[in-house]
C-alpha cells in the first residue's frame, strides 16, 4: 500500500496477497529453522529416540534417520521447507549425517538472531559465516584429519561402527558393519584410474520377512524373487553357463492390428506351422551354445519352454532390467538383444551355483558363489516389515559411509570431538579478525558446540559440567580426539573408543548447514499470495491488473 499526499491508497499488490518484510521475516525464518531442528534434535547419537510417523495411507514409519522423518512431515513455512530440502541433499550426496546437518543449520540460524536484533546488516553476518566456513574446512583437513588404509578391515570396521552405533541396528553392530563393508567392497570398480562405487544400482537389498536378523548376509552373487518357468526344469545347477536375453521367446505379433485373409483350410495350418517354426528356430539358436540357464526380461511361450526343457536348459522369465544388469555384473555375461546374435563369449561362467529356494510361500532364485562378482544382493531377514525397513535404511547409511571413506580415505574423530576442536580453533582465529565481523565469526564457533551438547543431552548427562570439562581438554590442541561417549555422556578419547567419521561427510555437513543459514538470512521479504484465492481469477475486491497477471 502506498499513500499519496492525502489521497486514496494506491493498491500495488493484489488484495489477497500477503507480504511480510524486514526483520519480521528474518526472525521468522530463524524461528522456523530452530523449530525443524528441535524436531530432529533427539535423534542424534547412540542414545537416540525413534520417531513414529503415520503417512496419509495409514502406514507407519519408525525411524531416527533425519531424512526419513522430514520426508514424511508436511510443513507450511517456506524457510522450513528449504531446511527439509537440505537433509535430502545430504542424503543423496553422502548418505549419512542427515540429522546433524539439520541440527547445525538450525543452530547457525539461531546464533544469528541476536545480531539481527542489534540491527546488524545480514550481509555482514553472511560474509563472516562464509569466512568461517572456509577456515573451518581448511583447519579440519590440515589439523584434525587422519589418513586411513581402506584395505585394513579392522580400521574400516571402526568407522562403520560409529555410523551404525547411532542406529536401531547397533544391537547387531558387527554383523551390520560386515554386511556393509563386504557389499561396498564387492561393487567397487576401478576404471581408467577413477573409482566407481555404485551402491544404488548394484548392491540390492532384498527384504524377506521371517527368520532372525542374524540370518542376514551378503550373497556373493544375486538373488531374485522368481521361480523357474516350467516345473520340470532343474532347480539346482553347479557351475552353470548363463545366458542373459533381452528379447521374448514367443511368436512375434504385429505391432498394430494385423488382418489375415485365409482362403483355404491349409493356409491356417501353414500359419500355425510358421509360428512353431519361428519358435523352434530361436530355440535352436540358443540350444547350439548349450547354456544351462537362461534369464530373459520378456516372456517365454509354452512351446519354447518345451524345446528348452528337452535340451535340459532352465529358463527364468520376466526378470527386471536392473536385476538382469546385476546378474551380468556378477557372472560376467553380456545381455544379448537378439537370439541370432549370440556369441560364445556372451555366456557367463563366473557363477558357481544356481538354485531355487523357498522362503515362506515364495520362491527365490539364487545365483551365488561367483568368482569375482561386481554386484551383490544383501539378504535381510527379520521379524516384521517395519523392522526390515528400518534395518534397510540403516544399512544404506552404513554402505554410504563405507563408500565415502573408500573414495576419500580421510577420517576425523567422532562423538563431537572435531566440532569441539573446531570451536576452539575458530575462537582463537576470531581474535585476529578486526571489525564487527568477529562477533558472527565467534558465533559460528560456538554454534558447533551444539553437536557435543546434544549428545550429552540425549543420554541424560549433565550438559554444563561435561561441556566445561571438554572445553578444558581442548584448550590443548593435541587433545583434538577427545569427545563425548554417546552411551554414558562422559568425555573420552576417541582413539580408545574407536569412533571416527568420514571427512567427506563432515565437510558436506558443515558446507550444507552454513550455506543454508546464509541463504535463509539473505531473505528479507516473503510475498505469499494466491492468484486464484476464491476459485476463479480476479474474484477479489480489486479488478485483476494486467501486469500483475503477466508477472505471475
Amino acid at each position: 500500500m502506498k499513500f499519496g499526499g492525502g489521497s486514496a491508497p494506491v493498491l500495488v499488490l493484489n488484495q489477497n496477497t500477503k507480504r511480510e518484510n524486514g526483520k519480521k521475516v528474518q526472525l521468522g525464518n530463524v524461528a522456523a529453522g530452530k523449530m525443524i531442528a528441535d524436531v530432529i534434535r533427539t535423534c542424534l547419537g547412540p542414545r537416540a529416540m525413534l520417531k513414529m510417523l503415520m503417512d496419509p495411507m495409514g502406514g507407519i514409519v519408525m525411524t531416527n534417520d533425519g531424512n526419513a522423518i522430514l520426508r514424511e512431515i508436511t510443513v507450511q513455512h517456506p524457510a522450513a521447507k528449504s531446511m527439509i530440502e537440505i537433509s535430502r541433499t545430504q542424503d543423496e550426496e553422502v548418505g549419512d549425517g542427515t540429522t546433524s546437518v539439520i541440527i547445525l543449520a538450525g543452530e547457525m540460524m539461531s546464533v544469528a538472531e541476536p545480531f539481527l536484533e542489534q540491527q546488524m546488516h545480514p550481509t555482514l553476518i553472511i560474509s563472516a559465516y562464509q569466512q568461517a566456513m572456509e577456515d573451518m574446512l581448511a583447519i579440519m583437513k590440515e589439523k584434525f584429519s587422519v589418513k586411513v588404509d581402506i584395505n585394513n578391515r579392522s580400521e574400516m570396521m571402526k568407522i562403520l561402527k560409529s555410523c551404525v552405533g547411532t542406529k536401531f541396528i547397533n544391537k547387531w553392530g558387527d554383523l551390520a558393519c560386515q554386511i556393509a563393508y563386504d557389499a561396498v567392497k564387492t561393487v567397487s570398480l576401478e576404471e581408467n584410474g577413477r573409482k566407481e562405487i555404485d551402491i544404488k544400482r548394484y548392491a540390492k537389498v532384498e527384504k524377506v520377512p521371517g527368520g532372525i536378523i542374524e540370518d542376514s548376509k551378503v550373497l556373493s552373487g544375486v538373488m531374485l524373487n522368481k521361480d523357474v518357468t516350467h516345473p520340470k526344469m532343474r532347480r539346482r545347477i553347479e557351475n552353470p553357463k548363463i545366458l542373459l536375453l533381452d528379447c521374448s521367446l514367443e511368436y512375434k505379433k504385429g505391432e498394430s492390428q494385423t488382418n489375415l485373409e485365409i482362403n483355404q483350410e491349409q493356409d491356417f495350418a501353414r500359419i500355425l506351422q510358421m509360428e512353431e517354426e519361428y519358435i523352434q528356430r530361436i530355440c535352436e539358436d540358443i540350444i547350439q551354445f548349450k547354456p544351462d540357464l537362461i534369464f530373459t526380461e520378456k516372456g517365454i511361450s509354452d512351446l519354447a519352454q518345451h524345446f528348452l526343457l528337452k535340451a535340459n536348459i532352465t529358463a527364468i522369465r520376466r526378470v527386471r532390467k536392473s536385476d538382469n544388469n546385476r546378474i551380468a555384473r556378477a557372472c560376467g555375461a553380456t545381455i544379448v538383444n537378439r537370439t541370432d546374435e549370440i556369441r560364445e563369449e556372451d555366456l557367463g561362467t563366473g557363477a558357481g551355483l544356481f538354485e531355487v529356494q523357498k522362503f515362506g510361500d515364495e520362491y527365490f532364485t539364487f545365483v551365488t558363489e561367483c568368482k569375482d562378482p561386481k554386484a551383490c544382493t544383501i539378504l535381510l531377514r527379520g521379524a516384521s516389515k517395519d523392522i526390515l525397513n528400518e534395518v534397510e535404511r540403516n544399512l544404506q547409511d552404513a554402505m554410504n559411509s563405507a563408500r565415502n571413506v573408500m573414495i576419500e580415505p580421510l577420517l576425523v574423530p567422532g562423538g563431537g570431538a572435531v566440532e569441539m576442536a573446531l570451536t576452539h580453533a575458530l575462537t582463537e582465529k576470531a581474535k585476529t579478525i578486526t571489525g564487527v565481523q568477529q562477533w558472527p565469526y565467534k558465533a559460528v564457533a560456538s554454534a558447533l558446540e551444539v553437536i557435543p551438547r546434544t549428545l550429552v543431552q540425549n543420554c541424560g548427562g549433565n550438559t554444563i559440567r561435561t561441556l566445561t570439562a571438554l572445553r578444558a581438554k581442548h584448550a590443548d590442541p593435541s587433545n583434538f580426539t577427545w569427545g563425548i561417549d554417546g552411551e554414558k555422556g562422559t568425555i573420552v578419547d576417541m582413539n580408545t573408543l574407536g569412533v571416527w567419521d568420514a571427512f567427506s561427510v563432515k565437510a558436506q555437513t558443515y558446507k550444507t548447514a552454513l550455506e543454508t543459514a546464509m541463504l535463509l538470512l539473505r531473505i528479507d521479504d516473503i510475498v505469499s499470495g494466491s492468484k486464484k484465492a476464491s476459485g476463479e481469477e480476479g474474484h477479489g475486491a480489486t479488478a485483476p491488473t494486467a501486469p500483475m497477471d503477466a508477472a505471475d
